[in-house]
């Protein structure tokens, strides 16, 4: 079971790893799916064990934390223990966090089981984007991305519907019951499929990496969770990223003065590997921003059901899936900067499109224009990542996957804080304004405010001192549903000028896979020009 996997020479060897990718996949796919099934049953939750939103919420923050902190350690952990070992290990820790949460009568219990299910989680995604990679050579790489893709884009997306429709119609315990069958079919294919790439080695644990890294991502991870709900001046929110800074600092210098680094940060040397790092970023704090403020606006404004907000964004999950393979193709045909360029234009203009809602925008507009959205992304995420990535020698291509995945872990918290704070912020603002435009020393205020009462008196039959009161109520209501309407609004304006920057870049990505060819043919030319001439062979 521990032979090494000989490297695929054509796209004709890929075939005779499908069985292996879709076991992998499968994996991924319900680890990623884990992070955002949660979120409709949290109200549930608190029903159910008697606790407070602040106290639930740590099912969602600490799976965060944990999957956050670990996916730095992944590069070691692949090298120490091999694939063979890790991933089994990895879907075991799901698969057994599942089980505990489906059975669990209090929260204490529930909470152990979701941070059993983080440590699979954890190292998942950059394990098998190292296998795929190995798999995968540059020339037909992005097909093999793609795949990737559609676990890593696919199931985010679909969460929210499918837990929504569980939920609603279910127990939900179903959430992890039902991961746990499916979880125990890939630890037994894997078990009997899954070999090594390389064999593992016996490297030497630096502590102090090792510790300021688990510390410092998972302090950065705290208070960029909490900055939306308390505030970025909050003291907890301030004194954890800080000192979180601080570590991740200390931890990045001594990866460049230690001989084998836990996290080789000498990646970043790679001009398109840094860009496409940024730009992925850029995209993720986009991603996030509709996934985050569209289910706000249709369930806590619109009325919509935690359901129906679901559905909307199945359509473009579905068209990720579609388009993940298809754009990974194109990008071994074209490359990554035609896709890139039009993608994040489509992203851009979509986004934008959203800075236009108002409580009588039709249901039909928002779900094609976030289709449209979601068809744009399809052609960056893993495209772009795929870029960075080929620039990579092999010996440092778990060390890459390994930073993609930890920025798009720490992006996508600093995203939705940032989103969390820009919508606040403009809704109060906006809320402030109607309220000082309700001025009972302006006339013309008060004569239709009056005019208001006198219709509400009549209709219901009400004294005047309670029509005031129903006036007062409902004009502050509304006020406070449009502050929220153009809080959003001002919050995609944002994701907006995000998405531009990301547009921009973009412009600057190449092909690195014909600096190979043009580095290659000065060699071959060499190589001709030493060739002995027929008159000099004997």
């Amino acid at each position: 079971m521990t032979n090494e996997f000989q490297k695929p020479q054509d796209s004709h060897d890929i075939t005779r790893y499908i069985p292996l990718l879709v076991i992998l996949m499968i994996g991924l796919f319900l680890a990623i799916l884990n992070q955002t099934l949660l979120n409709v049953a949290i109200p549930h939750l608190i029903t159910e064990f008697g606790v407070s939103a602040s106290t639930a919420q740590w099912l969602l923050t600490g799976y965060m934390l944990v999957n956050g902190a670990l996916i730095p350690l992944s590069p070691f952990l692949i090298e120490r223990f091999a694939v063979r070992r890790l991933f089994l290990f990895a879907m075991f820790c799901f698969t057994l966090g599942s089980l505990i949460c489906g059975i669990a009568a209090g929260f204490p219990v529930m909470l152990i089981g979701r941070l059993i299910q983080a440590i699979g989680g954890g190292v998942l995604a950059p394990l098998v984007m190292t296998i795929i990679i190995f798999i995968f050579p540059p020339e037909i790489r992005g097909k093999g991305m793609g795949i990737f893709g559609l676990a890593m884009m696919f199931a985010p997306a679909v969460g929210p519907t499918l837990s929504g429709w569980v939920v609603q119609n279910y127990d939900w315990h179903l959430l992890f019951t039902g991961m746990v069958p499916l979880g125990a079919i890939v630890l037994i294919f894997a078990f009997f499929s899954l070999k090594d790439i390389q064999p593992p080695k016996k490297v030497k644990v630096d502590g102090l990496s090792v510790f300021t890294s688990l510390a410092g991502m998972s302090l950065l991870l705290y208070g960029f969770s909490e900055a939306g709900n308390d505030g970025w001046d909050d003291l907890i929110v301030l004194s954890t990223m800080i000192t979180g800074a601080l570590l991740l600092i200390i931890f990045t210098i001594r990866q460049l003065r230690i001989e084998k680094p836990l996290l080789d940060m000498r990646i970043f040397n790679y001009g398109i590997f840094s860009l496409s790092a940024i730009i992925n970023v850029v995209l993720t704090i986009s991603l996030f921003s509709g996934m985050f403020l569209l289910p706000i606006y249709l369930q806590s404004l619109r009325g919509y059901s935690p359901l129906d907000s679901g559905l909307l964004l199945l359509p473009g999950a579905i068209i990720m899936l579609i388009m993940s393979p298809v754009s990974g193709i194109l990008f071994d045909k074209v490359g990554p900067r035609p896709l890139a360029i039009f993608g994040m234009a489509l992203t851009t203009v979509t986004t934008y499109l959203f800075t236009r809602l108002t409580m009588e925008t039709p249901f039909s507009f928002i779900v094609i224009i976030y289709m449209f959205r979601m068809f744009g992304m399809s052609f960056l995420m893993m495209p772009i990542m795929t870029a960075g990535l080929n620039q990579l020698p092999k010996h440092m291509s778990s060390h890459g996957t390994s930073m993609s995945n930890t920025l798009r872990q720490v992006s996508g918290s600093i995203g939705i804080s940032l989103i969390t704070t820009i919508f606040t912020n403009r809704t109060t603002f906006h809320m402030n304004e109607m309220s000082s435009s309700m001025n009972t020393a302006d006339p013309f205020f008060m004569t239709s405010f009056n005019e208001f009462v006198q219709k509400i008196a009549m209709t219901l039959h009400l004294p005047q001192s309670l029509a005031q009161q129903q006036a007062i109520k409902f004009l502050f209501g509304k006020a406070n549903q449009q502050s929220a309407v153009y809080g959003i609004n001002d919050a995609f304006i944002w994701a907006t000028v995000i998405s531009a920057i990301g547009l921009v870049l973009s412009l600057f990505l190449r092909d690195v896979r014909k600096d190979k060819v043009k580095a290659a043919a000065p060699a071959q030319k060499d190589e001709v020009l030493l060739l002995p001439s027929p008159k000099n062979v004997s």
